[in-house]
């Protein structure tokens, strides 16, 4: 049986060896082990890459809508203030899991370890 792809499982935020037991424990925690497979997850650490992906993403997002949309309606600054923090917010709170997954499951993919002296 073929391993199931990192870009995949990671989006679902599941095991990355057999791509159905649940990779988090809570919102951003991950399992101790897969309750599928078994597999020990002690070896995942993404650490900040998933925040640095979500920024790089979710800033140009925001701020071509911001300007979109100040240039076809012009509204007050306020206005911008009320759309583009909660926008922001549930973006980057929405992407974090499933980028973090793929960095995991990348991880394991390619047994990704952390440097030693």
């Amino acid at each position: 049986m073929a391993e199931p792809s990192p870009i995949l499982t990671g989006l679902l935020c599941r095991c990355p060896r057999c791509g159905k037991g649940k990779l988090f424990r809570g919102y951003l925690k991950v399992a101790p082990s897969c309750t599928e497979c078994g597999l020990d997850l002690g070896f995942a650490d993404s650490g900040d890459g998933p925040a640095i992906f979500v920024i790089f993403l979710v800033a140009p997002i925001v701020i071509g809508l911001a300007l979109l949309v100040g240039a076809l309606f012009n509204p007050p600054p306020y206005v911008h203030l009320i759309l583009w923090i909660p926008a922001t917010l549930i973006l980057s709170l929405a992407l974090l899991p499933p980028f973090k997954g793929v960095l995991v499951a990348l991880q394991y993919r390619h047994d990704a370890h952390e440097g030693h002296q």
